[in-house]
């Protein structure tokens, strides 16, 4: 038995022209994941069309495609292609959650949810002969999670091969999160076990690490034994966290003794009455500027984002949202235009009111603006959003974001860090069309590391003896 699982490119990596560094960040650990599951008398293979040009003249068993949304069109086309070569096709992921009534017509299975435990039910069926056509995730456990395939993951053609999730969801509801739905019917946020967790940690090669987790932070107490089971790792890592995960007294202390050293933090808008109308509570009332006093004073840089776009956003916001990020030294910033996925709180709102102005799913990329906003008109918006991109990795507000910095190390950091996500595009295209871009590691590891402050002794004592109380918690 064969099995074929593919990553089909977000529509604008399918290019031959261009390929942004972000397209070749991380392998498709959800599939290498499922891979686990399988017998081991099968063979099985993952492809990544963003790193590599698929192979459709094959005859796989099964096939397992991965489907976001603005991928959507694309796994429509490979999933169609392999069907008609009889193969039994699967189709999971947020946009087969969100939509099932559309995916179904080109699958033979669709998966509502996570896999952890409709994928060996499947399994199981498929093997007696009897393969469902809808399986919807209930059971929320990662317990009896196997190892993650990563052999099948081809390092070389990724800047971060070691990617790592150990919890699953966020326990935040937030009106235009993705997310949100995929976990619907069962909980929202899981984690493994923390000797699970730091046994995959293990495996995993090298110094660095990036944390694929909605919010690693999101559970205390399992982020703090984790903490204290990296401790003396030298692993180097990134993740994402929230303000107010970030603001909890000794979380991000014994994150940064651990080895964070980037956190991407959602602050999406400066403006409370939007925080309130996306029911974001948890930025609600929270000090932004000691947020991020407080990874810098821990050595962490930030990577902050922003969604432009909410009802009470009109032509000041962005210059606003650039001025304000700058001043505060955020390292790099990600900007997205609000766009409201189907399935999502927001975009029931917005159907309800007419606002909604096409469903051209290449398009829900949070570039493109696919409603109709209050207080801006949809060239508006994009033209402002591109201009926040441009101003805020302007040569001048990169200077002058570095200079907030109390030393020339942190300086220097912070500019190597901004300049080289953004001002090297032309290199990293290079790069990644030679496949080197796995010589660019120890690069990312230097600037990363930098010279980060260390955390005060006596939070960090206090954390130590919270965390021996804490580490055998089971919070599968």
């Amino acid at each position: 038995m064969h099995v074929k699982m593919i990553l089909p490119a977000l529509t604008e990596a399918v290019s031959p022209f261009w390929r942004p560094i972000k397209y070749s960040l991380f392998p498709p650990l959800g599939l290498a994941t499922l891979a686990g599951y399988l017998p081991d008398d099968w063979t099985v293979e993952i492809q990544d069309e963003h790193v590599e040009r698929l192979r459709l003249d094959d005859a796989p068993d099964i096939v397992v495609i991965q489907v976001y949304i603005t991928s959507a069109y694309r796994a429509y086309a490979l999933a169609d292609h392999y069907r008609s070569r009889g193969a039994h096709v699967c189709l999971g992921g947020l946009h087969v959650t969100s939509l099932p009534a559309e995916t179904i017509y080109h699958a033979d299975t669709i998966f509502l949810g996570p896999g952890e435990d409709t994928w060996p039910e499947f399994l199981a069926d498929y093997q007696a002969g009897r393969p469902g056509a809808v399986y919807r995730s209930t059971e929320r456990t990662l317990a009896q999670l196997p190892p993650v395939r990563r052999d099948l993951i081809k390092r070389h053609l990724y800047l971060v091969p070691n990617s790592i999730v150990v919890s699953r969801g966020c326990p935040h509801h937030c009106d235009f999160c993705y997310k949100d739905a995929f976990f619907r019917g069962g909980r929202g946020f899981y984690t493994q076990r923390v000797d699970a967790a730091l046994a995959e940690i293990e495996r995993l090669p090298g110094r660095h690490l990036y944390f694929l987790d909605d919010h690693l932070l999101g559970d205390p107490h399992f982020a703090t034994a984790l903490f204290a089971g990296m401790r003396g790792m030298g692993r180097v890592w990134q993740a994402a966290g929230t303000v107010q995960s970030v603001l909890r007294p000794g979380l991000v202390e014994q994150a940064a003794a651990a080895g964070l050293r980037s956190l991407f933090v959602g602050f999406e808008t400066l403006n409370p009455e939007n925080l309130a109308a996306q029911h974001k509570v948890q930025n609600l009332n929270r000090d932004y500027t000691a947020a991020i006093r407080r990874l810098h004073e821990n050595g962490v840089m930030v990577n902050g984002s922003f969604v432009f776009g909410m009802d009470e956003d009109d032509e000041n916001v962005f210059g606003r949202t650039v001025d304000w990020a700058v001043a505060q030294g955020i390292e790099t910033a990600t900007f997205h235009i609000l766009t409201p996925y189907p399935g999502t709180a927001l975009h029931q709102r917005m159907a309800a009111a007419g606002r909604m102005l096409h469903e051209d799913w290449d398009l829900y990329d949070t570039r493109h603006v696919v409603f109709q906003p209050a207080r801006l008109s949809p060239e508006a918006l994009e033209a402002g959003y591109w201009r926040a991109y441009r101003d805020f990795y302007g040569w001048a507000n990169i200077a002058r974001g570095a200079w907030t910095k109390p030393d020339v190390t942190g300086r220097l950091r912070h500019a190597a860090y901004a300049v080289g996500w953004k001002k090297l595009e032309p290199l990293w295209d290079w790069v990644i069309r030679a496949r080197r871009v796995g010589d660019m590691r120890p690069v990312l590891e230097r600037v990363l590391n930098g010279a980060s402050a260390p955390v005060r002794q006596d939070v960090a004592s206090h954390n130590e003896l919270v965390t021996v109380q804490q580490i055998g918690i089971d919070r599968g």
